[in-house]
């Protein structure tokens, strides 16, 4: 299968060593893809679990296929979440091509992007932590839950259906944590001067404008690969929340924009221009 040649894939919250893990599905979406940078977004090992003991053959490829990556020249960063921060210690380049940090600043045609995992700005997960783990045991539950679920209305042919997310939506007291989440990280990122903010960590992918009175920036979560499997893609100057169940392995331009384009931008949105690697300069302008 010809890959899928993008410029940034970023991919958070796989939770490798937790039974919700879609080791799997993780795989194949890398499998599909060629990326010049991939950012893996925090919480991709998960040492919070309670079982040591699990970690089946197909979390471990997993890993073999991220360090094969890195092995064929696609730049490999660990950025650290708060289910694998013992990994902290190692906050330093393992080789030219995997490095471990806990932020990342990459200048991307000209524009500021600024990536972290997000727990930082979590209260609950930063001065409470066995709350925050009182709350990932039940959100745990719920996923369980949601594959006896996900079986049912598959069998009777109806829509499949998410018991976990329905449950956050319907918290007001979740809804407005993440709205402010959300609302911290990107006026931080305005009075920083960055036009993108990179976030894990709240499980809910998304692509979204702010605008405040000190200007604006473009929020984005790479999601999951417990419930939701998305990732983020960059390419061509432009960001794409890439859905696994959704978008499977179709070509990364087919959608509205594609109309807008002519025959040679086309052609060459499809084919991975040498030249663009001198665009992307890596900058740890921000001290662990």
């Amino acid at each position: 299968m010809k890959k899928r040649k993008i410029e940034i894939a970023v991919v958070s919250d796989i939770h490798l060593g937790t039974p919700n893990c879609h080791a799997e599905e993780i795989v194949n979406y890398l499998n599909s893809i060629q990326p010049k940078i991939l950012v893996l977004n925090g919480d991709i090992l998960d040492t919070w679990k309670e079982d040591n003991n699990f970690f089946p053959s197909s979390h471990v490829k997993v890993i073999k296929k991220i360090l094969k990556m890195s092995s064929k020249g696609t730049e490999v960063i660990y950025l650290i979440g708060n289910h694998d921060k013992s990994l902290r210690k190692f906050n330093t380049s393992l080789n030219k091509s995997l490095k471990i940090k806990n932020k990342l600043v990459l200048n991307l045609d000209g524009k500021k992007a600024w990536f972290f995992h997000g727990d930082v700005f979590d209260i609950d997960t930063k001065n409470s932590k066995w709350i925050a783990k009182l709350g990932s045991a039940g959100y745990s539950l719920l996923l369980q839950l949601n594959k006896f679920t996900h079986w049912f209305f598959k069998k009777i042919g109806r829509k499949r259906f998410s018991l976990s997310s329905k449950f956050k939506k319907g918290l007001k007291k979740y809804v407005t944590a993440i709205n402010n989440f959300e609302k911290t990280v990107s006026e931080l990122a305005i009075d920083n001067g960055y036009s993108y903010v990179i976030c894990g960590h709240t499980h809910i992918p998304k692509k979204e404008v702010i605008v405040t009175e000190k200007g604006k920036c473009t929020y984005l979560n790479s999601g999951d690969w417990v419930e939701n499997l998305t990732a983020l893609e960059y390419s061509f100057k432009r960001w794409k929340v890439y859905k696994y169940n959704h978008d499977k392995l179709i070509p990364f331009f087919v959608d509205e924009e594609i109309k807008n384009m002519n025959i040679q931008e086309l052609i060459n949105s499809l084919t991975y221009k040498k030249d663009s690697e001198n665009k992307f300069t890596t900058k740890d302008t921000i001290k662990a």
